[in-house]
């Protein structure tokens, strides 16, 4: 079964969520640790182009389509959503943060 691959598109929070990361890291291990998960980051989320459906669904947003998903990536779960016609990257949380404000993030419009 061939895969299609799906333009991914970034939103503004996740672009956020993975600036406080960086800096969270930086400070707390070094600069050369955060950029290194950084980048790791980064190649996982772009790699989402034709690897979109390896990754479970996000059991905090459960629909019959299964279009909301999760990579789980060291205590980070990145979510992102399935559209017909790309992939929208939607936050990058940490795995302690409260299913409610995870559940927010299906309100996210990515232009």
């Amino acid at each position: 079964m061939e895969i299609t691959k799906k333009k991914v598109v970034k939103s503004v929070y996740y672009y956020k969520d993975i600036q406080d990361i960086f800096e969270y890291g930086e400070a707390t291990f070094s600069e050369k640790a955060a950029l290194s998960f950084f980048d790791e980051i980064v190649f996982v989320t772009r790699n989402l182009e034709s690897h979109y459906l390896l990754h479970p669904e996000c059991r905090h947003l459960e629909t019959k389509s299964k279009i909301y998903r999760n990579i789980i990536f060291g205590s980070y779960l990145i979510i992102y959503r399935i559209t017909p016609h790309r992939i929208e990257v939607l936050r990058a949380f940490h795995g302690s943060r409260s299913p409610k404000s995870i559940k927010k993030s299906r309100n996210i419009k990515v232009d």
